[in-house]
């Protein structure tokens, strides 16, 4: 649909300014580099009124101005681009550039005024950043150039052809499970490059945090081998544990707050207090001041592979129906139980299925994450301690101090 509340001279002079903006990046670049450029400001300016006048022709019925005008300046930036090519000069960055300025000057007539300013604009910024892309590209591996491309597969290709409609008496709805694992993934997804961009970085305590968005049991797991095997670090080892599983209180309430927000009053503030707990619980009694060594949690995996993927989406299936089966068959106590027993794995599949279910109360629920916590931070502790064993009694009262903090927690309403 066209804007019209932008009049006409206002259009000509934006696409002026954007085509005048693309050049001066053209030229400046030229002028850094050194080097010869295809065309500067006034060549670019010139292709943007171009190709708002071609587009002004094409609205008073000159239907064939517009595309004329397309061919004529694409022949006439392949001949620049063979010119440069038997000087040796490759790429055809510039060339793209000016195509892509005709197009701006056309759509600022012809189309909605966000699009023409929003080409201008990206493009200018792609093109003044090249140095810092190329410096990204170079450190992105394979394995996470080819993640990358799942993740768009998962998002893009398979969410929008899945049904959106609920299945059997556990109203399972593929797309909504879809949904989930899309979005429990991108939080790991985006904790996994923090650890690798800043763990090496900022020290072991940090790099902890940052690994608890990811997973927290295997940042339990990687810092009691550190603890093992570098004795002086045995301290920040485990506040790096502690503090990852803190954060995982504050990761599983921000996925509740994506998937079922009415949660929230009823659970925010005990998630919280036990995130507070595990903070200073990481630095009580000991009284160091976090490591600033480069050591860092390094055995993180990338989580946004199709096989994890697919196993946390079975595994949610598994829960939510076992969850309405337990409930049907068990009633409250047998649902209290497979939460104690679901937190010696991974919590998150099941607590994103309980909250998911329509057919018990809150109070339950809640019940049951609390529990599902309590036992997976008794796990966590037990990893840690079994890992790095000249540190079991420093872990154990502090994660079963830890762990018993949740058990006034389920009661209170």
């Amino acid at each position: 649909m066209e804007d019209f509340s932008w009049p006409l001279h206002l259009r000509f002079f934006i696409a002026l300014g954007l085509s005048f903006l693309v050049g001066l990046e053209r030229e400046c670049s030229g002028m850094w580099n050194k080097g010869r450029v295809f065309a500067g400001v006034r060549t670019y300016s010139l292709i943007g009124i171009y190709g708002f006048g071609c587009a002004w022709l094409f609205t008073v019925n000159v239907t064939w101005a517009l595309p004329v005008g397309m061919l004529t300046l694409s022949g006439l930036v392949l001949v620049g681009y063979l010119a440069k090519l038997k000087v040796g000069h490759v790429g055809w960055t510039s060339e793209v550039a000016a195509l892509l300025t005709f197009v701006i000057g056309a759509l600022c007539l012809m189309g909605d005024m966000w699009v023409p300013m929003a080409l201008g604009i990206v493009s200018t910024f792609l093109l003044s950043e090249k140095a810092k892309i190329e410096t990204y590209v170079e450190k992105f591996d394979k394995t996470e150039f080819l993640a990358v491309i799942k993740f768009l597969l998962v998002a893009l290709i398979i969410l929008p052809v899945l049904p959106n409609r609920e299945y059997f008496e556990f109203n399972l709805n593929p797309s909504k499970i879809w949904r989930i694992v899309i979005l429990v993934s991108s939080v790991g997804f985006v904790g996994y490059f923090l650890v690798k961009k800043f763990g090496g970085r900022v020290g072991l305590w940090l790099s902890g945090l940052l690994g608890g968005i990811v997973s927290s049991t295997a940042v339990s797991i990687a810092s009691g081998r550190i603890a093992r095997q570098t004795p002086n670090r045995r301290v920040h080892a485990l506040q790096a544990s502690i503090l990852a599983s803190s954060i995982m209180y504050l990761r599983i309430l921000a996925l509740i707050w994506f998937i079922q927000p009415q949660f929230l009053p009823y659970i925010w503030w005990k998630l919280v207090i036990l995130s507070v707990v595990g903070f200073i619980l990481s630095f009580v009694r000991n009284g160091s001041v976090p490591g600033s060594g480069k050591e860092s949690v390094k055995t993180l995996k990338n989580p946004f592979e199709l096989k994890p993927a697919l196993i946390f989406a079975l595994l949610f299936v598994i829960l939510s129906v076992g969850t309405v089966l337990v409930d049907k068959i068990y009633g409250e106590v047998g649902l209290i139980v497979l939460a104690f027993v679901t937190g010696i794995t991974d919590i998150d599949p099941f607590i994103l299925s309980l909250v998911g279910q329509g057919s018990l109360t809150h109070t339950v629920i809640i019940s049951a994450i609390l529990v599902s916590m309590m036992s997976n931070t008794l796990v966590k502790g037990f990893y840690f301690a079994f890992t790095a064993k000249a540190m079991y009694r420093e872990t154990f009262w502090r994660f079963g101090l830890w762990a018993l903090l949740h058990i006034p927690l389920i009661y209170l309403n």
